[in-house]
């Protein structure tokens, strides 16, 4: 209750029987009247039934005053909840759902909590599975040391955060909400978790997330986690995969050259699958960026002349930079007019070149590219024409025919065959005047 009322009248001195003047006009004033000897005839412990250790009540709203809302859950039960567990102020006559944390002995009022909200309480009116504010006053080899209404309390390293934290000290200092996982009033010992917390608070994001997530919605997300392969993003409830080849459009070795553990990105839903309670969602990173290969290459031109630095040099060509992201190809056989065994022979890596755009692909983001077409050819060495056929080949002029000599061997062929002449321009033997055996001189 808040302690800034002040009583409107003078009233009697205390008594055994009843609360101080100051409190009993306090509370008469915060519930509109009533008298305090209808809240001290309230059962000190209502009948209700139990969720997770603890009752919970449904009550309607009868006063908000400051930072308390005052419910009625009967005639002669009432209760006081922090208006911090709303979402909005709630009206007159509103009905809750309300978890009894304890009852004040003294006030013989409920203190109440919305469900899953953190509520202040004594060490000593706490219990397992109850949410707790607590601080982080340092950290061991184990986890973290924190504290509780002045009492010393222990979380694990593993209940910190959902996920795996390299360094837990970053927490230290800090106030956060914590489930009770363990408590042993008698020795002081409580163990907490914040982890439980979030899982709770995810679980309910998530379900909200997935009556609504179809494929095709932009949403922006946190990177989580990032492996090579790709990177984890939260939607705010549920986790989805960015893979390597949808976190940017340039080619990437790792997908930490993009992107890293906290940065908030846009993504868009491309893959939603539903396999039983799991969820398989898969993003991209890439679609809802401008490409800027696509618009660079949109300021070339085919035929035109420009720069660029040679980025990598393969048996078949050479890879020539013309803007961040674009590249072209330079074919072996456009590097020089003179025949190549390769490209090294006349090109280094990061060396700056002068370079004419053949052709552009927009589609395949393929440009081709020429040296060679920027210089002249070289001079040929002329060759005697000697006309007669391909290549050159025949003769330049005709020469004459001459007898050959008669030739015996050639003689006893022929006499050995008919003594006629040979087929196939073998000629024919001395002193046939139908085809005679003539060489050029």
């Amino acid at each position: 209750m808040s302690d800034d009322h002040t009583p409107s009248t003078p009233s009697p001195a205390p008594s055994t029987s009843r609360l101080d003047a100051g409190l009993e006009a306090e509370i008469a004033e915060a519930l509109g009247g009533r008298s305090v000897d209808d809240l001290m005839s309230a059962p000190s412990r209502p009948a209700a039934p139990k969720s997770g250790g603890r009752q919970m009540r449904t009550g309607r709203v009868v006063q908000v005053h400051g930072q308390d809302v005052f419910v009625e859950f009967g005639p002669k039960s009432q209760g006081v909840c922090p208006i911090a567990h709303f979402e909005d102020p709630p009206a007159l006559g509103e009905s809750f759902d309300f978890v009894v944390e304890r009852l004040d002995p003294f006030e013989n009022m409920l203190i109440l909590a919305r469900p899953g909200q953190v509520t202040k309480a004594a060490f000593g009116d706490v219990e397992v599975g109850q949410l707790v504010e607590a601080r982080c006053t340092g950290m061991n080899r184990g986890g973290l040391e924190m504290e509780f209404a002045h009492h010393k309390a222990f979380m694990p390293a593993a209940h910190v955060d959902l996920r795996h934290i390299e360094d837990i000290s970053v927490f230290i200092g800090q106030k956060f909400a914590c489930e009770i996982i363990e408590l042993k009033k008698e020795k002081g010992r409580m163990v907490l978790s914040r982890r439980k917390v979030l899982e709770r608070d995810k679980a309910e994001k998530r379900e909200q997330l997935m009556a609504v997530l179809e494929v095709g919605q932009q949403r922006s997300a946190t990177i989580v986690s990032v492996q090579p392969y790709g990177a984890f993003a939260d939607l705010g409830g549920a986790d989805g995969l960015i893979p390597i080849s949808e976190l940017a459009h340039e080619r990437l070795r790792h997908a930490k050259d993009a992107v890293k553990e906290g940065d908030v990105v846009e993504v868009k839903v491309i893959r939603v699958e539903r396999q039983g309670k799991d969820t398989k969602i898969t993003l991209s990173r890439k679609a809802v960026m401008a490409d800027p290969v696509a618009t660079a290459m949109k300021d070339l031109q085919e035929g035109a002349t420009v720069t660029g630095r040679v980025t990598n040099l393969t048996e078949f060509g050479a890879f020539v930079e013309l803007a961040p992201g674009v590249e072209g190809l330079v074919h072996i056989s456009e590097i020089t007019h003179d025949r190549l065994p390769n490209p090294v022979a006349t090109l280094r890596k990061d060396e700056v070149v002068t370079v004419k755009i053949l052709s552009i692909d927009e589609k395949k983001k393929r440009i081709a590219l020429s040296i060679k077409a920027l210089k002249d050819a070289p001079p040929r060495p002329e060759r005697e024409d000697r006309g007669g056929g391909r290549g050159g080949r025949g003769r330049e002029r005709e020469e004459p025919m001459v007898e050959r000599a008669a030739d015996p061997s050639m003689a006893k062929l022929l006499l050995k065959f008919g003594g006629g002449s040979l087929k196939g321009g073998l000629g024919s033997v001395p002193g046939d005047t139908k085809a005679g055996n003539k060489i050029p001189k």
